[in-house]
């Protein structure tokens, strides 16, 4: 018990950086109060999850469907993750001159 406990501790600590990460990337500043939404809706989310395997095992007699129902949703987050949009970095200064750019300094200084 105490190797799952610090597997699964090491696995839940794992996650923070990449979000904290794709908060900053996405919302700049705003990015700590974001994270702190993604983590207070992680909690609610998990809070029905258990209550609703709990009125499924009440209703049913078994954990059967909650099994199958969090297998579904373990499919759906890594799918609905792919159709998130990322915007390429903005990249400032870093443009190359053209051949046009030349050609007017060098008319310029003559």
């Amino acid at each position: 018990m105490v190797v799952f406990i610090v597997l699964y501790g090491l696995d839940r600590v794992a996650t923070v950086p990449p979000t904290l990460a794709l908060c900053r990337e996405f919302f700049d500043a705003r990015a700590p109060v974001v994270f702190g939404w993604v983590f207070a809706s992680h909690q609610v989310g998990s809070a029905f999850a258990a209550f609703g395997g709990d009125v499924i095992r009440d209703v049913t007699g078994s954990y059967d469907l909650a099994w199958f129902l969090a297998g579904a949703l373990c499919i759906a987050a890594p799918a609905m993750s792919i159709l998130i949009l990322r915007r390429p970095p903005a990249v400032v200064g870093t443009t190359l001159p053209t051949d046009r750019d030349e050609a007017a300094a060098a008319q310029a200084h003559g």
